[in-house]
């Protein structure tokens, strides 16, 4: 099943995918992650696809699929942190942690995009880049979850870029925090939530046999499977859940795959071989069976002055 989230006259719509071309509304009022929270997207769903008011695809102003309460990201691409070391040491590899944990940060919900809503570059920001990813849903609520366990309270999946200011990320992280600021402007969810089940039959190990890739102006710049990732999604909802709650509509980011940012290809390739993103660009994602974004980089606004009270 695919749900998609559009803009009416009423507010936010919940809707269902009748085929590729055209949704059907579910009753008013519903968001996604109440209906997971509720175990009733399913009953919801079946009800507007019997009753619900139909429309075309093509006529829905399409919004976010959910507005997720927490947003963790995770890094689970090991040939893409490969890439990206080499930024600041080219002789840099994998780190051992990679392997160790599944790491992630805390992102903004706040900052959730539309798939094709126009993305300002943030302020104070002159290396701006995209990073193609695939986040999990959470349906059920859970604490210090085993993996097994885990796989049973992911509801399903969507597209994610997770847009990154790289030079404010930078300059943040030699305070060893972060990234924060970097990533506070723009995270675009693509235009579906598919349930677990639909991808059943791409099953490939642990993850699924999908294609990602993102361009840039039409130009393919980046390509992966989801089943390159070291850490599966119910591992990320594991060590989420452990020693806290994971809540329904909780967002678990996979991380960036191999080819899916700039930064990757200028710490393998040099800073030359493309330019950051500028008002202007168009960036599309796709996933096989969970579709995808196309956001447009706009110009953002100018960074206030911000200093300290006092000096050291």
């Amino acid at each position: 099943m695919k749900i998609v989230r559009h803009r009416t006259a009423d507010g936010p719509s919940l809707a269902v995918l009748v085929d590729e071309d055209t949704v059907a509304d579910l009753a008013p009022g519903h968001d996604l992650p109440g209906l997971l929270a509720a175990d009733r997207l399913l009953d919801e769903a079946d009800r507007a696809l019997t009753g619900g008011r139909r429309r075309a695809l093509v006529d829905a102003t399409l919004m976010a699929p959910l507005d997720p309460p927490t947003f963790r990201d995770f890094s689970t691409f090991p040939e893409h942190t490969a890439g990206v070391v080499k930024l600041l040491d080219p002789e840099a590899g994998v780190p051992p942690e990679f392997w160790e944990i599944p790491t992630f940060y805390f992102s903004n919900p706040y900052a959730i995009t539309g798939p094709y809503d126009d993305v300002p570059v943030p302020p104070g920001s002159d290396l701006f880049d995209h990073e193609l990813e695939v986040a999990a849903v959470v349906g059920r609520a859970g604490r210090d979850l085993s993996v097994e366990e885990a796989e049973e309270h992911i509801a399903g999946f969507v597209v994610l870029n997770d847009f990154s200011a790289r030079d404010v990320q930078f300059h943040e992280m030699r305070l060893r925090l972060g990234p924060a600021k970097g990533k506070d402007t723009a995270t675009s969810l693509g235009r579906y939530f598919v349930t677990a089940d639909e991808l059943a039959a791409r099953r490939s190990g642990a993850s699924y046999d999908l294609r990602m890739e993102v361009r840039v102006n039409g130009q393919l710049l980046g390509s992966d499977r989801l089943d390159s990732m070291a850490w599966s999604f119910p591992a990320l909802a594991a060590y989420a859940s452990r020693g806290t709650e994971i809540r329904p509509g909780d967002l678990l980011g996979s991380g960036t795959c191999q080819g899916g940012c700039l930064a990757e290809l200028w710490g393998r390739h040099g800073r030359d071989v493309h330019p950051p993103l500028q008002p202007g660009d168009v960036v599309t994602t796709s996933v096989e069976e969970l579709g995808g974004t196309r956001n447009l980089v706009v110009e953002g606004p100018e960074a206030h002055d911000i200093h300290p009270w006092r000096n050291a």
